[in-house]
């Protein structure tokens, strides 16, 4: 009995066949790379568990070339009619489990208890949201303490909100919830680190203010969330704010436990790639936020997936 399934845009997938070149990752550096691989002739497939990956938690996208307002779901839809139309195999709705590597040949499990081979293996599955680390955080975790904006925000129309964080994604994050809510407080430790346009965009919201040298200590409430206890490290002294609802936005930490015994890691757990985006294990390659890449833009991760299926290609023939 042949080991088939269709995949997700209806291209056969063969569990017994050897893949050329599978991504793992289905945000835009694993679905570029599976558009470059196919160009380049490789039999290709792109897995994972969700179309765009982490940019599905993003409302709004400026700043991708070609494409200066648009709604991130159709940014993502515009990936998959790319991808549908050079008829790159897709398979969603499934996590991988394992790789491993047995002489020439990649060997990568699902949860859906298949095995999938491949010569060469782009790792790309981007990462978690980085947690606060703090008091009520767990506890409340669902119930007034959320790590995804476009998820939970419109729950928060005509509410009082925090944002921890000071990066892109923050302030893009309190951007979006300062067309809903009431009150948007930006709470970040050090300083603001978002490029200075979305800064710029973010002050001139009459509903927003924001908070510098100041730390959230604990996260307050018993059946929901009701305020975060803060240190102003300008004044040595805490203070509590009342909220309905904490947006924590401090970053990823990168999804790489699959890879702890296979390629190098840096301190942080990112992968250690060249400029080829390769990793310490020949035909494994590594693109986007995985990696010890500083800046995390989605551009940069589309790039970095290209690459790596370039890359590939020149591994196989070689």
């Amino acid at each position: 009995m042949f080991n088939l399934q269709l995949s997700s845009n209806k291209q056969a997938i063969n569990y017994d066949e050897l893949y050329d070149f599978i991504a793992l990752g289905l945000g835009p550096a694993g679905l570029n790379a599976g558009l470059y691989a196919e160009r380049k002739g490789l039999k290709t497939l792109v897995v994972g568990q969700s179309l765009g990956g982490q940019l599905g938690n993003t409302a709004e996208v400026e700043n991708y070339l070609g494409f200066p307002h648009i709604n991130a779901q159709k940014l993502i839809a515009e990936f998959k009619n790319h991808i549908d139309e050079l008829g790159v195999t897709l398979l969603t709705n499934v996590i991988i489990t394992k790789i491993e590597k047995n002489d020439s040949t990649f060997i990568i499990s699902l949860n859906n208890g298949k095995k999938l081979h491949a010569k060469t293996v782009l790792y790309a599955l981007g990462g978690n949201p980085r947690k606060l680390g703090v008091p009520g955080e767990d506890r409340l975790a669902g119930k007034g303490v959320s790590y995804c904006v476009t998820c939970d925000g419109p729950f928060y129309k005509g509410k009082d909100v925090v944002v921890a964080g000071g990066g892109n994604s923050a302030i893009d994050a309190a951007r979006d919830l300062a067309r809903i809510a009431n009150s948007v407080t930006v709470i970040q430790r050090s300083v603001l680190r978002a490029d200075k346009k979305s800064v710029d965009k973010l002050l001139n919201q009459p509903n927003v203010k924001v908070l510098l040298q100041t730390q959230i200590i604990e996260i307050l409430g018993k059946e929901r969330v009701t305020g975060v206890r803060v240190f102003d490290k300008s004044a040595t002294a805490e203070r509590v704010f009342k909220t309905d609802g904490l947006f924590i936005e401090i970053g990823n930490t990168p999804n790489t436990s699959l890879l702890e015994n296979l390629v190098d890691l840096n301190e942080s757990g990112e992968v250690i790639v060249n400029d080829k985006q390769q990793t310490s294990l020949g035909g494994l390659f590594a693109a986007g936020d995985i990696t010890a890449n500083s800046h995390r833009q989605i551009i940069i991760a589309a790039a970095e997936g290209a690459k790596a299926a370039l890359e590939a290609a020149n591994y196989i023939n070689n």
